[in-house]
């Protein structure tokens, strides 16, 4: 392989590394990987009020996060 075809690859996965941390490191902090018991505790609120009652507990977190 000639060099220019390397430093093509290596430019091209180094910058695909960058884009992917970047989007690792902006989940991190906007909270993407915080509720962690969100899928396994949806079961639990099967009526509407549950529902409404659960969505004012959780934002009421965020605005004390705030």
């Amino acid at each position: 392989m000639s060099d220019s075809v390397i430093v093509l690859m290596l430019s091209v996965s180094t910058l695909l590394g960058a884009f992917g941390l970047i989007a690792f490191i902006w989940g991190l902090k906007t909270g993407q990987f915080d509720d962690q018991e969100k899928m396994m505790n949806s079961v639990l609120f099967d009526n509407e009020e549950d529902l409404q009652r659960k969505a004012k507990m959780e934002e009421k977190k965020k605005n004390k996060k705030k």
